[in-house]
């Protein structure tokens, strides 16, 4: 293992340093002036698009040469079209409601004491992930939104992406009148960097990992502080015996094609013995979309040109254009088949039976379950959060995505008029 050198522990502590002081200067900034910096945010961002798209493509130039994965390169890549998404999304936190110093709950107590539990923020949230850098521009513009500081580790797959983003967002904090170090990044300390968000006990309040099985692992198994667990995505969608042809097809089709490299796409698909005759329509809409089809016997029967599945597909999240099918008999079959192999994510049933539904809504332990619809709309942005921190798989404080209330914590004020306890 390399030891940190001295310098570079030196580096990262200041900084760290810097990003806490930030914080208790942010907590002065009234809700007008983070609103000011996310419009300063978009107007730079707006200015500066093809510059974004170049320092992109020098990422991916090198992840090409490098063999990145084709599903890593299309979360990687930036278009004019996706950074004006970004832009249009931090418009949208700006217009949220500030969740700073909202009431949770209030009351005056026998002795005259008045209580109030209110939002206030984490403080310095701390973000590693890699070859998103579009989550740099969400995590940013929500930290700033419900008052916090982000540290952020984006990886070296975005290393010219974030670190020009990051630069453009600085000045526009500046400009606004905010502190640049209300954002900051630790891609240069490199793998320093990440163990220090990992170790950074009063300095990071919370962590937040997003990106594959393995990185999220890392963080949760080695960090010291607080991590809200994001989690991969083996997607199911379940076809009852009831489901209708027309729909099933066009929303397994919408879940794995419409973008199958990001975790709310489906991988695998359990048919009820009842419904398979949907089977040869869904697999050749699938199939013209180029999507290579993993099927138990039963199917392949119905699909020539479907690959024998085996276990391992089951407990695959391909984030590519390939999809698991396998054959249930019954709605109790799903649901064990769900309760083995699911990470927790979304989960979708196709029916008309309601009895059905209502029994698929409360056994699935999932964050996101739905009816008749398609899992790619587990989204922050869909939910109207205008962009996610991230899609939490983990029970405690906030599950499924993440917006604004959950990048904060609470505090409990008293107010007295001179009460002493008896």
């Amino acid at each position: 293992m390399t030891r940190t050198s001295p310098s570079v522990a030196s580096g990262l502590v200041k900084r760290l340093e810097r990003s806490k002081a930030a914080a208790t200067e942010l907590t002065r900034a009234t809700s007008l002036m983070r609103d000011a910096a996310l419009q300063e945010i978009q107007k730079t961002l707006e200015a500066h698009v093809e510059d974004i798209v170049a320092a992109n493509g020098q990422d991916l130039e090198r992840g090409v040469v490098e063999g990145m994965e084709p599903s890593l390169q299309d979360r990687l890549r930036l278009t004019p079209e996706r950074v004006q998404g970004l832009i249009d999304s931090v418009g949208v936190i700006r217009s949220l409601p500030d969740p700073v110093g909202d009431v949770i709950r209030g009351m005056t107590l026998a002795n005259g004491l008045q209580v109030t539990q209110v939002r206030v923020p984490f403080g310095v949230v701390g973000a590693i992930y890699e070859a998103r850098p579009n989550v740099t521009v969400d995590i940013a513009a929500l930290a700033l939104k419900s008052g916090n500081v982000a540290v952020l580790r984006g990886g070296s797959a975005a290393l010219e992406s974030n670190k020009l983003l990051v630069s453009l967002m600085q000045d526009a904090l500046v400009a606004a009148g905010l502190p640049a170090d209300a954002l900051a990044t630790v891609d240069d300390f490199g793998r320093d960097g990440a163990d220090a968000l990992m170790k950074g006990r009063g300095y990071i309040d919370v962590l937040i990992p997003r990106g594959s099985a393995s990185l999220i692992e890392t963080v949760v198994t080695e960090s010291t502080v607080p991590v809200i667990e994001t989690g991969s995505g083996i997607v199911h969608i379940f076809v009852d015996a009831s489901a209708s042809g027309e729909q099933a097809t066009e929303i397994i089709h919408n879940a794995k094609v419409q973008r199958p490299s990001v975790c709310n796409s489906v991988e695998t698909v359990l048919v009820h013995r009842d419904a398979l005759g949907l089977v040869p329509d869904i697999a050749k809409r699938l199939l013209d979309s180029g999507v290579t089809l993993h099927a138990d016997e039963a199917i392949r029967e119905l699909v020539p040109d479907a690959l024998p599945a085996t276990d391992d597909d089951w407990a695959t999240e391909y984030l590519s254009l390939d999809i698991a099918l396998k054959t249930v008999e019954d709605l109790d079959e799903a649901l064990d088949h769900i309760r083995t192999y699911s990470t927790h994510h979304t989960e979708s049933i196709l029916t008309s039976d309601m009895d059905n539904a209502e029994r698929f809504v409360k056994e699935v332990d999932s964050a996101a379950v739905m009816v008749n619809a398609s899992t790619r709309f587990t989204d922050g942005g869909e939910f109207g959060f205008g962009a996610e921190v991230g899609i939490s798989t983990q029970k405690l404080h906030a599950r499924g995505p993440m917006g604004l209330p959950e990048l904060t914590s609470t505090k409990w004020i008293v107010r007295g008029q001179g009460q002493v306890r008896p």
